[in-house]
């Protein structure tokens, strides 16, 4: 019992930790490719927010890469139809809006590959989607809204991204079911066809064997 609470109590922190970490970074090499995969619903708003550090082999850390040094940065939906690319300084915020409903790739790359020998790029990256994209205290500003109307505004987007993920996994259950209708239909098939072949050789040997003892005159 003791050790359930302690696992619930780990679930629970992992979560928080899940919905409120910022974002995450990597290390990239000259020509290494770094994908990402997002579900995205369609119409839906994607903010990335990155920035880019160049490695220092004096101090052995990272610091604010130079001028020349950005990324490049393509975004491709469920389709594999290119939304986005574009060569992006070393930091910067890129926004797009997805069309279709599935798994969207966002790869970055250096649009450089003439680096200094061995060295690394350490690469911040934020991806936001849906309401959490939008900038609340700019949008507040932009329409005068007083904090009761910006905070029914945050319900209202938050009420359409919820509506746009429950129709995304409905989207994606209809897919499940579909691929599991022709797998189980295929399989259907693929049994009627062995036992057909099964019939037509058992077939096929006792007319065999019928001949055999026919030309022995053994029947």
């Amino acid at each position: 019992m003791k050790m359930w609470k302690c696992f619930s109590s780990f679930v629970v922190l992992s979560v928080i930790f899940l919905e409120y970490s910022s974002g995450l970074y990597f290390h990239i090499g000259e020509t290494e490719r770094k994908c990402f995969i997002e579900e995205i619903p369609d119409d839906t708003t994607v903010l990335v927010n990155y920035k880019v550090e160049l490695y220092d082999p004096r101090s052995g850390g990272f610091m604010p890469s130079s001028p020349g040094i950005g990324m490049h940065v393509e975004v491709r939906d469920v389709d594999d139809k290119m939304i986005l690319s574009r060569v992006y300084s070393s930091e910067g915020r890129i926004s797009f809006t997805s069309h279709t409903p599935g798994e969207h790739v966002i790869c970055l790359y250096s649009n450089s590959s003439a680096w200094f020998s061995g060295t690394q790029l350490r690469v911040h990256l934020d991806i936001q989607v849906g309401e959490h994209a939008i900038d609340y205290a700019n949008v507040a500003q932009k329409e005068k809204l007083s904090e009761l109307q910006l905070r029914l505004r945050q319900l209202l987007s938050q009420v359409d991204q919820i509506t746009k993920e429950q129709n995304y996994q409905r989207y994606r259950e209809e897919r499940f079911r579909q691929t599991s209708e022709s797998t189980n239909q295929r399989v259907l098939w693929w049994s009627l066809a062995q036992t057909a072949i099964l019939l037509a050789m058992g077939a096929w040997q006792m007319k065999h064997l019928k001949g055999f003892f026919e030309a022995k005159k053994l029947v």
